[in-house]
């Protein structure tokens, strides 16, 4: 009798608890729940997925071993001379540098773009089966230009592929600041800037919310870990308060 296949979800499982994987990114799983996320948007060992600013690597380190033979994974980074955000994403910080030239066996076919104001091509045309972007959508409203960026995505995605949005959640009672300057979006005003793009909202998930985050903060979201902004000023209170309350929506690709 042949074996049966494996299931489509233990590569994932096998990818979100590898031993390769930082000591202190893996500490953050409580409250990125990376199992849960790149199951609820489809990511399969096969697809071709882009991560829009993968920052520190969290993500990479779990996409890139994952789709490392039969998939495909681009980082699309910042942009070198674009505006301040974007040249915060432009590089990896040094020791994450570090790791990926050290394990060419995990991380060897990583492709590389810039994505930012000016440099919409994140991945060819129609190629990507799913756009994941991680607490960047208030990014692109602090520079002003996330309708052209979506439109980036909105371009870079198959017919009917998936946009995974992931960003700190506003008060709904609350006026939406177009810059997003604290760093908080409401999950309404995301979903209706993001579905003029484009796109149609299929699904949305909980797995990140933490009802602790009051989002009246002194320094914004930037107040709670992992940035901790006032340094030791009522550093236990912030821990305690844990990461933002986090909005996972999940759209598809209409036209």
């Amino acid at each position: 009798m042949p074996a049966m296949a494996a299931p489509a979800s233990q590569p994932l499982r096998a990818a979100v608890s590898a031993s390769t994987r930082t000591p202190g990114l893996v500490a953050r799983d409580t409250a990125r729940h990376p199992y849960e996320l790149l199951s609820f948007y489809g990511v399969t060992p096969r697809s071709t997925v882009v991560e829009i600013w993968p920052g520190s690597g969290y993500w990479t380190e779990i996409l890139a071993p994952l789709l490392h033979d039969r998939g495909t994974y681009y980082a699309a980074m910042g942009v070198p001379g674009g505006t301040e955000v974007e040249r915060e994403y432009a590089t990896w910080p040094a020791a994450t540098q570090a790791r990926i030239d050290a394990r060419p066996d995990l991380y060897g076919r990583i492709h590389y773009t810039q994505f930012g104001h000016a440099h919409p091509d994140l991945a060819p045309a129609g190629t990507a089966d799913v756009v994941l972007t991680f607490r960047n959508l208030h990014n692109w409203m602090a520079d002003k230009d996330a309708p052209e960026l979506l439109a980036a995505v909105h371009k870079a995605l198959k017919a009917g592929g998936i946009f995974g949005v992931e960003d700190h959640r506003a008060r709904p009672t609350r006026p939406q600041d177009p810059t997003a300057a604290s760093g908080y979006v409401r999950q309404d005003y995301a979903i209706a800037l993001i579905e003029r793009a484009g796109f149609r909202l299929i699904g949305t998930s909980e797995v990140a919310a933490n009802p602790r985050d009051t989002t009246d903060w002194p320094k914004g979201v930037w107040t709670l870990p992992p940035s901790y902004a006032l340094g030791a000023v009522d550093h236990a209170k912030y821990q305690a308060i844990g990461e933002g309350d986090n909005f996972e929506l999940k759209f598809r690709k209409v036209d």
